[in-house]
């Protein structure tokens, strides 16, 4: 499954996680990454991933879009 953020600057994308692994490509924008406590300032072109079950999050250093891309699929995100 993938999926298309955008974010504001100074949009949070709160700590959580799920059983999903993924995979995020920042298209646009700048965003300070965490993953399990580590943080990384990442910029567009850069990616991350995400293991199943991982705490992660992010906040948007300016405005931008990140592309996900989930397995399995999210039935959270199907309306």
């Amino acid at each position: 499954m993938m999926v298309s953020v955008e974010f504001d600057a100074g949009a949070v994308g709160a700590l959580h996680k799920h059983p999903h692994r993924q995979v995020t490509y920042v298209a646009s924008g700048a965003f300070r990454v965490r993953i399990d406590g580590r943080e990384e300032d990442l910029r567009a072109g850069d990616s991350f991933f995400v293991a199943a079950d991982a705490l992660h999050g992010v906040v948007a250093l300016e405005a931008g879009t990140l592309i996900d891309v989930f397995t399995p699929a999210r039935d959270d995100f199907v309306a």
